[in-house]
């Protein structure tokens, strides 16, 4: 008896502990989630009682918004761009990065600062002021004699802004890449260099190998953060997606309609849509990791 009180006070023990996140996780993530869900099917302006009409907004969504599809054509094309030049450029830092040099901490502490500052109000308005008509980059193209781009004139350029500044963030995907690399065994470097491998092949039938395991994470984290990104956009084009629509990214044509618009239904729908899509586009990443990812666990890919 005395053993199963102990036991039973050491497990109120540990849920008293764990309390705090089980009650914000119930009151900030789940139960959100499924009043969310209900309101995806109903017709709700934060001002009336939801009234519930079905699947009409999924219904207006796919069929009469034309916006909403350009706001999936912007997003597409802003993460199938932007993740893979974000991972290239961290995967280079991180090459860089690893070598044997009394300051190569500073340099990561460095490299590492826009990803912790990347997404914040601030730096975005320093951004537009960067591509600003006077701004840095076209008095840097005028001094090669290149004319200045209109980057809030031109959809294309716009949405070329934001690309760059996600690729700017590159930080975390640098860090893990660099903890990566430094689990690879130089002895496969040198073994190689007997072997008269070039710095490319060593690359391509080494590094990449071996480190396809944290490219497959990096890729997935990162495709689900550049989906979700909001400030940027919201900031720069002053929360309208100019111009012309080209900024407006999926998170924020959901905003607009949630915020702006007062369609609180329509954005929880908007947001499930989201949701299924991200978890349809994950799980097809790790089907098809077991054609390009090596464990060396498993012997081979």
């Amino acid at each position: 008896m005395a053993i199963r009180n102990e036991s039973l006070k050491t497990n109120l023990t540990g849920y008293a502990f764990i309390s705090p996140f089980i009650i914000g996780f119930l009151a900030f993530t789940l139960i959100p989630m499924f009043i969310s869900l209900y309101l995806s099917f109903t017709s709700y302006n934060l001002f009336t009682s939801p009234r519930w009409i079905g699947l009409g907004n999924f219904e207006k969504m796919f069929t009469n918004d034309p916006k909403y599809w350009n706001s999936v054509r912007v997003t597409i094309y802003y993460v199938f761009v932007g993740v893979p030049l974000r991972l290239a450029f961290a995967l280079f830092v991180a090459m860089v990065l690893n070598t044997a040099s009394r300051m190569v901490g500073t340099y990561r502490t460095i490299y590492y600062l826009p990803s912790i500052i990347g997404g914040s109000v601030a730096v975005s308005i320093m951004w537009r002021n960067i591509f600003s008509e006077q701004g840095i980059v076209n008095h840097f193209l005028m001094a090669f004699g290149a004319a200045p781009v209109n980057w809030f004139g031109n959809a294309t350029a716009a949405l070329g802004m934001l690309i760059t500044l996600s690729v700017w963030q590159f930080g975390s995907s640098m860090l893990i890449f660099l903890a990566g690399l430094k689990n690879i065994s130089p002895e496969m470097y040198e073994a190689a260099s007997v072997d008269g491998a070039s710095p490319v092949r060593k690359f391509m039938n080494i590094t990449l190998p071996l480190l396809s395991p944290v490219i497959l994470f990096n890729l997935i984290m990162q495709t689900i953060s550049a989906f979700m990104t909001f400030v940027p956009a919201y900031v720069i084009s002053k929360g309208e997606g100019g111009p012309l629509d080209g900024t407006m990214l999926y998170s924020l044509y959901l905003f607009r309609q949630a915020f702006m618009f007062n369609n609180m239904g329509y954005a929880a729908a908007m947001a499930w849509v989201m949701l299924i899509f991200i978890g349809i586009l994950t799980f097809v990443l790790f089907k098809t990791s077991k054609m390009w990812v090596f464990y060396e666990s498993e012997g081979g890919r």
